[in-house]
């Protein structure tokens, strides 16, 4: 394929994934906007208890990232047989990492008070994830669906998908938190049930939607019958990116935390800046996406020429993107964070004019943040994963967490100084991981392929 065609293979794959993706996190931007409105004690609540949930539930998410690059290489090279294999034990996986998840969700009030929250934020998350705890596990097995249907390239579906289940809790906020028609006014209980229902109706729309759409795949037929083979397939290569996105979210995560020491305007103003970066980041992540799905299809192939135009063709629209919301955080960030307080609130001043630094400082790490997702997941796509968790671990844990706490206490920069050690850290993983792509896996990969060794049977089970 020429550089054009691959630029409009990753265009057409990556920006149904990228649109899925901003609707996904839209929903905790609905969340943090409806309560923001509502009270901002609830909304300080929900920043830190949605971000446990987030937390555990990418943690699982590992089992679904490691299906597409299976799935891309088993119809690369066209055996639908062992694909569905793997994505009947990606559910199995999934399932079990929800049930690990759950204790934490369930005591999250204890965690938070442990962490030095303040007792009432620390109890409106415990209200939240006291409710919304029992929606990990369709959330884990939705998330397993939308992977599949990645790598069959139909992206549409899962944009689809994602934006019925923005409406739906868009709707249940709506009615839940504030009493609307009749309802009982919930507040922060109001968005967990509205969150779960959203979980649930999201699950069976993709099962729904492969059982009508897909029936030649047979995908549920004998779900409750163990595959070992292929349990172990996905688990191989699905462990090592959950903990390396244990390590990235876990960052961000633990940033709130911290923020959460600095104070409670300062811990609004981080959750509404996180809330606008991440609809920006989710673009470089569905771009990443497409580029695992499609570096899997040309691997399968054994097409060195498409794997390395795919990887350009990715960098160079996730390098656009970046120049695009530089500007926007630069540009209007006042504007942007408006958006998620009451007007007549008595902390807007405070809580715009703090923002306002913090966005100043995402738009410094844009480049760095899109090229360490980009470079992972063409990584995956090439079913490189543990050296990669390697490079997570050290950067973000070793070298941004204590920068970010050294930074911020005990030189005294407060809250900036936590975002500029978060800038540290994904710096150092963009660098670290571009090196190991382009000096050490490429290379490695064309060997391969010129021994005529174009597909990892290490790692893909045989059809049976």
């Amino acid at each position: 394929m020429s550089y054009r065609k691959h630029f409009g293979a990753v265009m057409v794959l990556g920006l149904p994934l990228a649109g899925s993706q901003i609707a996904q996190v839209s929903l905790s931007l609905v969340d943090a906007a409806m309560l923001g409105w509502y009270d901002t004690t609830a909304l300080a609540g929900e920043i830190i208890g949605s971000s446990l949930f987030f937390v555990l539930f990418i943690a699982g998410t590992g089992f679904a990232a490691g299906l597409a690059p299976l799935v891309a290489a088993a119809e690369g090279r066209g055996d639908t047989t062992a694909a569905r294999r793997v994505t009947r034990m990606a559910l199995w996986l999934s399932m079990l990492a929800g049930l690990m998840a759950l204790p934490f969700l369930l005591q999250a009030e204890r965690i938070f008070l442990f962490l030095g929250q303040k007792p009432e934020i620390a109890a409106a998350a415990g209200d939240y994830l006291g409710i919304l705890a029992w929606g990990i596990f369709p959330a884990q097995g939705a998330a397993a669906l939308k992977s599949y249907l990645a790598a069959l390239e139909r992206s549409r579906t899962v944009l689809v998908a994602t934006l019925v289940s923005v409406a739906v809790n868009a709707l249940g906020n709506y009615v839940l938190i504030f009493g609307s028609w009749g309802a009982p006014e919930l507040g922060i209980q109001g968005a967990a049930i509205s969150s779960l229902i959203m979980h649930a109706a999201t699950l069976a729309f993709l099962v729904a939607y492969i059982q009508r759409v897909l029936p030649g795949q047979e995908l549920f037929v004998r779900l409750w019958r163990p595959d070992w083979e292929a349990f172990w397939a996905v688990f191989r290569l699905g462990w090592p990116i959950s903990l390396t996105l244990i390590c990235e979210v876990g960052l961000f995560a633990f940033s709130s935390i911290m923020m959460g020491w600095v104070g409670e305007v300062a811990l609004v103003a981080h959750g509404i800046a996180m809330q606008i970066t991440s609809v920006t980041f989710m673009i470089h992540l569905g771009l990443s996406q497409a580029a695992t799905v499609r570096a899997g299809r040309a691997h399968g192939r054994g097409t060195m020429t498409d794997i390395n135009r795919g990887a350009a063709a990715a960098l160079v629209l996730s390098g656009v993107v970046s120049v695009l919301t530089i500007g926007l955080f630069l540009g209007m960030p006042r504007t942007l964070m408006a958006l998620f307080l009451d007007p007549a609130s008595p902390d807007l001043p405070e809580i715009v004019s703090f923002g306002t630094i913090l966005l100043a400082a995402a738009a410094v790490y844009q480049f760095a943040d899109a090229y360490q997702v980009l470079a992972l997941g063409i990584l995956r796509g090439l079913q490189d994963t543990r050296r990669p968790m390697l490079v997570a671990a050290v950067s973000y844990w070793i070298v941004g967490v204590p920068s970010a706490y050294l930074l911020a206490f005990p030189l005294g920069l407060g809250g900036i100084g936590i975002w500029i050690g978060l800038a540290i850290g994904l710096a150092m993983a963009a660098v670290w991981l571009m090196m190991r792509l382009w000096r050490g896996v490429l290379p490695r990969v064309q060997r391969e392929i010129s021994e005529q060794y174009g597909i990892n049977a290490g790692t893909a089970p045989t059809a049976v």
